[in-house]
């Protein structure tokens, strides 16, 4: 009975073993796809892993969010988040296109790839924001379907196995009939064990094929689906891709900023107060406001005025001498660490200014009489050299030291030692080049002559109501250096003439100085602001022309200033100087100025006439001879660049709410009070009603100063002198900087609010410019340079490399920048500085603003330029 049952089964009809064979693999296909489909969200289906919808949010999370950063170090960990990102999608890649591993490696692999998931997920709570709700409803319908066919199939896997147990029995028995066949089967059995893992083999050729049919088709729709789902998921892995990258390079500029920092803090101990990043968080309140309406901005800008101005006046070609360089734009310096600087290859040497250098120009000039080859022409293509250094030359001799001797080799010119050296201008002592502080008016010393103004006028009160003077024709400026000594500042200006070097040993001792020329166009300052001018055997003539640049000291000089005269023609009665007296007593009559007095300095056996502007119209409406004239009443006389000269008088303010209607407080109060013609319906530059922004502004600049630039950056400001603020709104910086034994040279940029009648109002000196040219001084003359926010507002009009070597020609040896501005472009900054071998002392950033602190060293390029 036994015998025969088995006998009976053994002889089963081979079509039924087909079907059931067929059966079976049909079945495990269905379950292989189902498996596919539901693992191409990412991972494959596990009984220990997280829903499908979870996987499909964290996945593309993923992709979308990288990891978030803290801390600049960590900027190596996401490149490799990078890498192991791709690495992964180009696994899901292949495991969904093949298929074919055994179901024991499958699962190891899909529980490590579950551990790694839910370890990312643990460090990143917030990865399954990216998924919208309706694909979580979708998928989590498709994994409810899997599970329950999975369900199914199991069941009907493991009464498949019984029979697959009995066949493979009789199969071993048929193995010697069916040797070709057989092992033809066997590859193929094999081959389908591991693509499928399920364990069964095969016992017909016919069955194989027909499987084999099956499966390629399903296998070209699966790699079908594949390929779409592989589209979508580069595509937010390229979303992905430029969002991370982007944040490497936002944060590589701060890891190399934190490097530079810390290799710093050896030698700068300072360099670790935190209170500059909070300086910095607190400039961030202190952007310019946008406010389009011209109407409610209390000051235009000085390009606005004297544009207006010219084209008033029909002066064509010198309001295209303003715009010249205004639409060049500006170059990418990314690549500029590799910049090959060149020395400037020019007859001026190691004394190179190219706005009074441009010998070009000055050979194509039609007349010299009135000065116009000393007047400012720029090359129309800034220079990009570098200024080489004077053979042994040493770092400057400090401040007040500096005021009676300077390195001879600095400034190696002797021509105003023999021509000035018995009126104790200069002189030569060995390695040195001295002062005694004379002059040709003051042989015996300044201080005895400027206590011989105060005494011949009380009113003048150095040092309290006179606080900000102009000195005309200044020489080595002895006059201005002295004025410290009694709390006045003097704006020193000569020409670069004959008289070699002048202003530069003005600046080289420590004393504020330009180099300009009273020649055809108005000097570079608003109308209405010194309150003394001073003149010593200026050697100006200012009885000719109708009276033209004194006419142009007249708009200068604040109403009830004071100018005082101390030349040959007061006290000597020779006919030519009895000529020019004449001339010019007709003229000061003219113009309403009063003769306070001449007083005689017997002493130095030279006299001074002192006279005062008028304080009202009065005079001006009833003289009987209306010459000079009165100025147009759109005649604006703050209009200061590239603005030619005009004989006229621009009448005097008399309503209490206009500028120079009454006189400024006394020094110190006037530094830090807002002047009384700002008013609350004005609009201040930062947008808050004018008084309020004065005082926002400076309470700034005193908090940035006192808790980041004394202690913070580094700068030993007892070696500082001569500083300038290349951005000065409301000279803010300069006045935080009072008590130090400095001064500051307040520029207002010709594209920038007109805030320089402020300037002058506190008791500080200034100028307008246009950092698109070079500055009228001589290279090597300033310790400090200060730019918060010039280059991003620059960079829109002109090319920052020809700025750069500009700023380098300007600063001394071991003299420092202190750039404020956004990241990006401190960035470059550095860049460029690094290229010119400067030494980047501090770099910081927060909230995408960033400080830079370097240093100028010594190195110049070996190479000349090509002549020009």
């Amino acid at each position: 009975m036994g015998t025969h049952g088995k006998g009976s089964r053994g002889k089963r009809s081979p079509a039924s073993y087909v079907s059931t064979v067929s059966m079976v693999v049909f079945v495990a296909f269905c379950v292989l796809g189902v498996w596919m489909l539901a693992s191409s969200s990412i991972v494959p289906t596990s009984h220990s892993q997280p829903t499908a919808a979870a996987r499909l949010s964290t996945s593309r999370s993923f992709l979308k969010d990288p990891p978030p950063r803290f801390e600049d170090h960590l900027l190596a960990e996401e490149d490799g988040w990078q890498r192991w990102c791709w690495c992964k999608l180009s696994n899901i890649k292949r495991s969904s296109s093949r298929g074919r591993r055994s179901s024991q490696k499958r699962e190891e692999e899909e529980e490590q790839e579950v551990e790694i998931q839910q370890q990312e997920s643990k460090e990143n709570p917030n990865l399954d924001g990216g998924v919208d709700e309706e694909s979580r409803k979708q998928v989590d319908l498709e994994d409810q379907s899997s599970q329950q066919q999975q369900e199914e199939e199991q069941t009907g896997d493991e009464s498949g196995n019984q029979e697959q147990s009995q066949q493979q029995q009789q199969q071993q028995q048929r193995e010697d009939e069916q040797v070709g066949a057989g092992s033809e089967n066997q590859e193929q059995s094999q081959q389908q064990q591991q693509e499928e893992g399920d364990g069964n083999q095969d016992d017909g050729s016919q069955a194989q094929s027909e499987q084999q049919e099956g499966n390629n088709e399903e296998q070209q729709q699966q790699e079908q689906q594949e390929q779409q789902e592989q589209q979508e998921q580069q595509a937010d892995s390229g979303e992905n891709d430029t969002a991370s990258q982007q944040q490497v390079e936002e944060n590589s500029s701060n890891g190399a900023n934190d490097e530079t920092r810390q290799q710093n803090e050896g030698d700068e101990k300072q360099l670790s107060d935190p209170n500059v990043g909070e300086s910095i968080a607190d400039g961030d309140r202190l952007e310019v406001s946008n406010d389009s309406d011209g109407n409610k901005r209390p000051w235009a800008t000085q390009a606005d005025q004297s544009d207006n101005e010219k084209e008033r006046r029909k002066e064509e070609e010198a309001d295209e001498q303003g715009k010249s360089q205004s639409n060049e734009g500006s170059e990418d310096v990314q690549n500029l660490l590799g910049y090959e600087w060149e020395l400037c290859n020019v007859t001026a040497g190691p004394d190179y200014i190219p706005c009074l250098d441009n010998t070009k120009v000055i050979k194509k000039l039609h007349s010299l009489r009135h000065y116009e080859h000393r007047e400012r022409h720029c090359p129309e293509e800034p220079p990009t050299c570098l200024v080489p250094l004077p053979n042994g030359y040493r770092r400057p001799i400090e401040w007040p030291k500096s005021r009676d001797k300077i390195w001879y080799n600095n400034i190696p010119h002797t021509k105003l030692v023999e021509v000035k050296g018995h009126q104790n201008w200069v002189k030569v002592a060995g390695e040195y080049l001295t002062f005694p502080g004379g002059g040709t008016q003051f042989i015996h010393g300044a201080l005895h002559y400027i206590d011989f103004i105060q005494q011949s006028v009380h009113d003048i009160a150095w040092g309290k109501r006179t606080r900000v003077i102009l000195d005309v024709g200044c020489g080595v400026a002895s006059f201005g250096g002295y004025l410290f000594e009694r709390n006045v500042l003097a704006m020193s200006f000569a020409p670069k003439d004959e008289h070699e070097a002048q202003v530069q040993f003005a600046l080289e001792r420590g004393i504020p100085a330009i180099s300009a020329v009273m020649g055809t166009q108005r000097l570079q300052f608003p109308g209405r602001v010194f309150d003394l001018v001073h003149c010593a055997r200026c050697r100006v003539p200012w009885h000719a022309d109708g009276g033209t640049l004194l006419l142009e000291l007249n708009r200068v000089l604040r109403p009830g200033g004071y100018f005082v005269w101390s030349a040959t023609p007061v006290y000597q009665k020779l006919k030519e100087d009895a000529e020019i007296w004449k001339a010019m007593t007709s003229l000061t009559i003219s113009m309403c100025w009063d003769l306070v007095t001449i007083k005689k300095d017997k002493l130095n056996g030279v006299a001074a006439a002192i006279y005062r502007k008028p304080v009202s119209n009065e005079c001006y409406e009833n003289r009987k001879h209306h010459n000079p004239p009165m100025c147009n009443e759109d005649d604006d006389p703050n209009a200061a660049w590239y603005i030619p000269l005009k004989a006229c008088m621009h009448r005097v303010p008399v309503d209490a709410s206009e500028r120079g209607s009454k006189w400024p407080e006394q020094w110190p109060r006037r530094a830090a009070s807002a002047p009384y013609w700002l008013n609350n319906s004005q609009v201040g530059v930062y947008g808050r009603p004018a008084p309020d922004d004065f005082r926002s502004d400076y309470e700034h600049w005193k908090r940035v100063v006192t808790k980041s630039y004394l202690n913070g950056l580094g700068v030993d400001w007892s070696k500082v002198r001569n500083v300038m603020d290349m951005r000065a709104v409301y000279g803010g910086f300069a006045a935080a900087l009072k008590d130090l034994n400095l001064w500051v040279m307040n520029v207002v940029n010709i594209d920038a609010p007109d805030t320089l009648p402020i300037i002058y109002e506190r008791g500080l000196l200034g100028i307008y410019h246009d950092w698109c040219e070079s500055f009228s001084t001589y290279p090597r003359t300033y310790d400090l340079l200060h730019a918060d926010h010039l280059f991003s507002q620059l960079k829109e009009r002109c090319n920052i490399v020809p700025v750069m070597a500009e700023i380098d020609r300007i600063v001394r040896p071991g003299g420092k920048l202190i750039v404020r501005d956004e990241t990006g472009i401190a960035s470059e900054i550095e860049n460029v500085l690094k290229s010119m071998h400067w030494e980047i002392r501090l770099t910081f950033s927060k909230n995408q603003e960033g400080i830079l602190c370097a240093e100028k060293t010594e190195w110049r390029p070996e190479k000349y330029a090509a002549s020009s």
